[in-house]
């Protein structure tokens, strides 16, 4: 599997995400970088990754882990930014915060997304 990409009207192109991490919720198709983009938005969060978990009704939905940089921010808080930049069906149905070290990642430093998603399996 490869990379998106979606070409502009004036030629450019732009990444949109990888085809692999593309979450299928009720027959839309949902790019998790489009909502750790609004997430990472808050200078409070110091880091987001989005994954799917698997949803009885909708086949698939996102769900965020979010590392804070401060305390003081809420589920609220996240939720009203996804509000006012997603569709509905791209805001994540639910958020977990984490802390940075406990997000899972290689030896190159990447989050390992199978392993937040082998989690949510578990605990579902």
């Amino acid at each position: 599997m490869g990379d998106m990409f979606v070409r502009n009207p004036d030629g450019t192109i732009d990444f949109v995400d990888r085809v692999k991490y593309l979450i299928k919720s009720g027959g839309e198709n949902i790019y998790p970088a489009e909502i750790e983009q609004v997430l990472l938005a808050d200078p409070r969060v110091a880091d987001a990754v989005v994954v799917r978990r698997r949803d009885p009704t909708w086949g698939e939905v996102p769900v965020a882990f979010v590392a804070r940089r401060d305390e003081s921010l809420s589920e609220a808080d996240l939720i009203a930014a996804c509000r006012a930049r997603l569709a509905g069906y791209k805001r994540p149905k639910e958020i977990r915060f984490i802390g940075v070290d406990d997000l899972p990642r290689s030896t190159t430093g990447k989050i390992q997304r199978h392993e937040l998603e082998r989690q949510l399996d578990e605990t579902n």
